[in-house]
């Protein structure tokens, strides 16, 4: 059953250096024709469930008009959702106004979403963004007395000369912005990005895990919980919404380049946008087998700190996972936890993650 829906929202104000997102310049001609199309795709495919989560990210959807953002929130409450909704919207805080905030409050939106990545000028001038600290800090006044209680912040790190220092400094300031959720992300460059094309290089691997393990310390120090590898929160403020991905489990995915993952097809969207305002919406349908659901899970339950229940598995897929995997020696030299219910990466492992999983799954016991 699906309980969760992705809506994507391409447009920005600006093109940022290190996004690889379905995303283009923020140009009145495509903005009304994009939300009547983005209507009838919703039309087209939502089959009435209720939905618990529900999550419009970008590009940046805070650069959209009141105008515009109002037919959007009328065209989202076509969904049939619960009375426990988490409600998303994805913003930066220099298209962030009063007015479109309390919009937000109007529509049921419960969960705000920022994205600052940095406040050092070296570390934002190649970014290709820009932030004011005052207007942040008068966003996040404004909000909390509208009453908004659940609010995200990402954090970029691992940029070309950053120094741990430079990191501090940005840890510092997030903190002091006192947010229930913080994203982390270490600066990955993807092809396509202006930072490929300009040939900017990772930094060192040893100082980007040095980062990873102050981060980790810092927020323990400071009251975040550290419930998924790249995601820090107060008790109680997880994402509901990403954990459905973590989770496995079924989503809809609305607009340009979204993704779906419904019954056993995993659906990727058009990043044309000439292709999505002719209604052209699908671009790859990719049919899954019971052993591709089970590699997924693998791969996203152990992004958790709890990783895979032993339980649930069982029930999803009718056998243990060991009647699957062959994970013991993983076990045995400490990559992976086993209990009595859970399945887990320890978290002074979860910098080499990735490795971790790759070794599980190349363990299969079955044909």
């Amino acid at each position: 059953m699906i309980k969760s829906c992705y809506i994507h929202i391409p447009f920005c104000n600006k093109i940022c250096s290190y996004c690889d997102f379905p995303k283009l310049l923020n140009l009145e001609k495509y903005r009304r024709n994009y939300l009547d199309a983005l209507e009838k795709e919703i039309d087209s495919i939502y089959k009435g469930e209720v939905l618990d989560t529900i999550y419009i990210g970008g590009g940046t959807p805070s650069c959209l008009s009141l105008n515009e953002l109002k037919r959007l929130f009328q065209i989202v409450k076509k969904f049939k959702v619960s009375n426990n909704l988490e409600y998303t919207i994805e913003g930066n805080f220099e298209s962030t106004t009063v007015d479109k905030l309390k919009l937000y409050r109007e529509f049921g939106i419960n969960r705000l979403s920022f994205g600052l990545e940095s406040i050092n000028p070296d570390n934002l001038k190649l970014l290709e963004r820009s932030i004011n600290t005052k207007q942040v800090e008068e966003v996040l006044q404004v909000s909390r007395k509208l009453e908004f209680q659940n609010h995200n912040i990402d954090l970029m790190y691992a940029l070309p000369k950053e120094s741990l220092e430079v990191l501090k400094k940005d840890l510092e300031y997030v903190f002091s912005l006192n947010v229930e959720h913080i994203s982390t992300y270490s600066l990955i460059i993807e092809n396509h990005t202006k930072l490929k094309i300009n040939q900017i290089q990772n930094i060192d691997s040893n100082l980007d895990a040095i980062m990873y393990e102050e981060i980790i310390k810092q927020m323990k120090e400071h009251g975040y919980q550290h419930y998924e590898i790249s995601n820090f929160s107060k008790p109680g403020y997880e994402s509901r919404h990403n954990t459905t991905y973590w989770n496995n489990e079924e989503y809809y995915g609305f607009g340009l380049g979204a993704s779906s993952y419904i019954q056993n097809e995993r659906i990727e969207n058009t990043k044309s946008i000439t292709k999505y305002l002719s209604h052209q919406y699908r671009n790859n349908i990719e049919t899954i087998s019971i052993k591709d659901k089970i590699e997924y899970e693998i791969l996203l339950n152990l992004r958790k700190k709890e990783g895979i229940s032993l339980l649930q598995f069982q029930k999803k897929y009718h056998k243990p996972l060991n009647h699957y995997y062959d994970y013991h020696y993983l076990v045995e030299n400490g990559f992976l936890v086993e209990t009595e219910k859970h399945l887990f990466i320890p978290e002074e492992k979860w910098y080499i993650s990735n490795e971790i999983i790759v070794q599980m799954l190349e363990r299969e016991k079955y044909e």
